[in-house]
């Protein structure tokens, strides 16, 4: 069993910068692979962004690459989402998801995701 914690949401003004992580419970961390989704309201929950359990490869939505940076520290079990030049659109709830994947073509699959945490609110406001 794995569980995320999603933590560094807040309010912040278009083009400034913020970075979410997730800690996570149990032994598994280093063998998962780890995804960023977001969720606005009235919307459907998408995927933003995913990193292999080495870290070796990572792979964007087309609407955040060059913007968003993920990462992921095995060794204190916790991946990132560096946010930079946020806009007033990047405002939703941000999930972070664990599953067995290592890459294509499943690592945007919502249902492809054993483990989700509880979100973590970003408000991007003009």
């Amino acid at each position: 069993q794995v569980q995320l914690v999603e933590s560094g949401g807040g309010l912040v003004q278009a083009g400034g910068s913020l970075r979410l992580s997730c800690a996570a419970s149990g032994r598994e961390f280093s063998n998962l692979g780890m995804g960023w989704f977001r969720q606005a309201p009235g919307k459907e929950r998408d995927f933003v962004a995913f990193i292999s359990w080495t870290g070796s490869a990572t792979y964007y939505s087309s609407f955040v690459k060059d913007r968003f940076t993920i990462s992921r520290d095995n060794a204190k079990n916790t991946v990132y989402l560096q946010m930079n030049s946020l806009k007033v659109e990047d405002t939703a709830v941000y999930y972070c998801a664990a599953g067995r994947i290592g890459g294509p073509p499943y690592y945007a699959t919502r249902r492809a995701y054993d483990y989700w945490g509880q979100g973590t609110q970003v408000t991007v406001s003009p």
